[in-house]
């Protein structure tokens, strides 16, 4: 696409003096090589009586000065109609206005209330642009508008057709979205489409009623707000597949005058300094455009610079307007607004065609391109083809390759004909025979190794499996020997402090017929009766060897019986077993005492009941009676029922709190055998391992 490489385009206006302001001292020199050159003169009386070495004259060069008696129209014919005349042609453009508030901005971009002749570069543009659309019959051309205003570093619509605003705030909110290709995307603000100059003009009045004024002392009507009104233009030749998109900004940015002066609270100074803000992040990105070697643009910085990023050292053809007051109270802010468009002039923009193709249009034209070279090699080979081969086709084709491949003769040729088709089918039919044959012949050899490989397989998982089996009963048993010798050494020691203590006396006299096993130690015999128990408790145990996996062999179970014996906790467990039967016991017991409370309060109910029946047969028969008289006996019924029921509550409340007291025994139970458990296991696997060892 065509490029248009060009700095940025600087004017300056100068804004006709008030009948009460003293003018400064400035000549507007139109010097050669095209370039203007403005000349601002300071004399020292100014400088407040300091002694002042400040220089007195200061040079400006511009690509044109519109001094003050400078009419709308010929301001347009300069600076805006040669950006306007980029945008028809696909380029993107940027006309934007700076200066301190009261200096001419919005007038210059959209004109004056009063006379026709006042409008500004907006409608002028408008106007210009549609009278040239309609001029050009050789394309399709669609127009949108849309119209931007950022305050405080938040965007608003200003072409909400749905209502006027009253405050600024009822206006939808539009932010700022960044795609994967860092392109700009303003969600929330509307595009309306107009399609010629008076509904441009409409909408544009819209936005203009909906901008939000703040009043300074500087300017009763002075706008505290960045504004951008866009004009997007596609266009589109008939027939042709390319689409033209551009778009022009036309942009009144805030006043850039410092804080100081605008003298009013709170509110404003507030925007003063977010505004300040923006305009120091715009002159940051200038600042940065203009350096040589800088890779980052601070564009990110506020929401300004990030809808202008284009028009900044872009793809576009950008324009600047600095607008100048020259009275002696804002000589150094219209210093200032020059040294910035100086800045600003030494900005490079690449300016792009905006082309896109459209993709429909392409789909539409390769069809019709491929229909014409089907019909040229029709003509060519003399036969009509279809984009498939038939069936007819495919099956002697699958002929020829077989009678090709089993013909033994070197020489032997496949021939198809010049057909790209035939041919391509040919290759992908004997590659596919190929590993066909492969294949099969691989299936049949990995078939043999295979089987052998899961035989050998099974036979070595299945000893690895039962020599496992084999240390773990050796080490059950060496581990139950140690227990076991344990045991005999406790036995013999109670013998022998038995022996010495009963030493001559005659207890084996009173029972010759025990047998000499049996006395052996006195914790014998119980030993035996736990055996016996141990037997009983095997089934209910629910502790899982986890290096098995499954159920406890017998022999880790025997030795669980008697580590439990010896532990500390078995103590604790017991004491909490026993306390457990007493409560269940005793809520057994209350239950049965509640039901008992139950049916007596029902029966005192009932008798309750019976008596009101007589009573009320009793008057039916005998009118006179009275039916409301005292009844000492139902008096007293009632009296036992309420007592009743005091009881009932009194042993309710007890039994509930048998039930809490009941389950957090069950938990504590649960708790140290869980406990003990764990210390068998950390025991057993010690012992093994140092069985191992040894």
């Amino acid at each position: 696409a065509a490029m248009v490489k060009e700095s940025v385009r600087v004017y300056a206006r100068v804004k006709p003096l008030g009948r009460r302001q003293q003018a400064g001292i400035y000549s507007v020199d139109e010097g050669e090589n095209s370039l203007s050159n403005l000349e601002i003169i300071v004399p020292h009386d100014l400088a407040d009586g300091f002694i002042n070495n400040k220089r007195e004259s200061y040079q400006f060069k511009f690509q044109k000065i519109f001094d003050q008696e400078a009419k709308q129209d010929v301001v347009f014919d300069s600076i805006a109609k040669p950006v306007a005349e980029c945008v028809l042609a696909g380029y993107n453009g940027t006309i934007f206005a700076y200066g301190q508030t009261g200096s001419g901005k919005t007038f210059t971009i959209t004109g004056g209330a009063e006379r026709y002749s006042d409008r500004g570069i907006i409608p002028r543009t408008l106007s210009y642009i549609f009278d040239q659309l309609q001029k050009d019959s050789s394309k399709v051309y669609t127009t949108h508008v849309s119209y931007l205003e950022i305050y405080n570093e938040c965007g608003y619509d200003l072409l909400d057709p749905r209502h006027k605003a009253s405050r600024l705030e009822d206006l939808p909110k539009v932010t700022i979205m960044e795609d994967p290709d860092q392109n700009i995307h303003l969600k929330n603000l509307s595009l309306q489409q107009a399609t010629n100059e008076e509904e441009a003009l409409n909408l544009l009045f819209l936005g203009d009623t909906n901008r939000v004024i703040a009043e300074t002392p500087m300017n009763q009507a002075s706008t505290r707000s960045h504004c951008i009104f866009t004009i997007h233009i596609s266009s589109k030749e008939p027939g042709s597949a390319v689409i033209q998109r551009s778009k022009l900004h036309l942009v009144d940015l805030a006043g850039s005058e410092r804080v100081a002066k605008t003298g009013l609270g709170g509110h404003l100074l507030t925007e003063a300094k977010y505004i300040n803000l923006s305009l120091h992040y715009l002159e940051q990105v200038i600042i940065a455009l203009a350096e040589k070697n800088r890779s980052h643009i601070p564009y990110r910085n506020s929401m300004m610079t990030s809808v202008l990023r284009d028009s900044l050292g872009g793809n576009c053809v950008t324009t600047m307007i600095a607008t100048l007051s020259v009275d002696k109270r804002n000589i150094d802010e219209s210093i200032s607004t020059c040294r910035f468009a100086q800045r600003v002039a030494l900005i490079k923009n690449e300016a792009v065609l905006n082309e896109e193709i459209d993709p429909r249009l392409m789909v539409i034209q390769l069809k019709k391109e491929i229909q014409e070279l089907k019909d040229e090699l029709a003509l060519v080979t003399g036969e009509q083809r279809t984009s498939e081969l038939s069936q007819e086709e495919l099956l002697r084709l699958d002929k020829l390759i077989e009678i090709f491949l089993e013909d033994n003769d070197p020489d032997s040729n496949l021939n198809v004909g010049a057909d790209m088709r035939k041919i391509k089918y040919c290759f992908s039919h004997m590659k596919q025979l190929m590993n066909h044959s492969k294949i099969s012949d691989k299936k049949l050899l990995s078939q043999h190794t295979s089987e052998e490989k899961d035989t050998n397989k099974d036979v070595g998982e299945e000893l690895k499996k039962l020599q496992e089996l084999l240390q773990q009963r050796n080490n059950e048993i060496n581990i139950l020997v140690n227990m076991l010798k344990k045991e005999k050494k406790k036995a013999q020691d109670a013998l022998f402090h038995l022996n010495a203590a009963s030493a001559g006396s005659a207890v084996f006299e009173q029972c010759p017929s025990v047998n000499l096993e049996e006395r052996q130690s006195p914790s014998s015999c119980s030993s035996l009766k736990e055996a016996k128990d141990l037997i009983y408790s095997v089934h209910r145990l629910p502790f899982l060897s986890r290096e098995t996996g499954g159920k406890m062999s017998l022999g880790c179970q025997e030795a669980f019986e008697v580590f439990k014996r010896d532990h500390a906790d078995s103590i604790t467990i017991e004491d909490n077993k026993q306390l457990l039967k007493q409560r269940f016991s005793e809520a057994k017991c209350l239950g049965e005492k509640l039901n008992e409370s139950r049916n007596k309060i029902n029966h005192l109910k009932g008798e309750i009941t019976q008596k009101q029946f007589q009573r009320a047969a009793l008057a039916v028969s005998n009118p006179s009676e009275e039916l409301n008289t005292f009844d000492p006996v139902e008096e007293e019924l009632r009296t036992q029922i309420e007592k009743e029921k005091k009881r009932y509550k009194t042993m309710f409340n007890r039994l509930k709190v048998l039930k809490v007291e009941i389950e957090h025994l069950q938990l504590l139970v649960e708790k140290v055998r869980m406990k003990m458990q764990k210390d068998f296991e950390v025991w057993w696997s010690e012992e093994a391992i140092n069985l191992q060892v040894r």
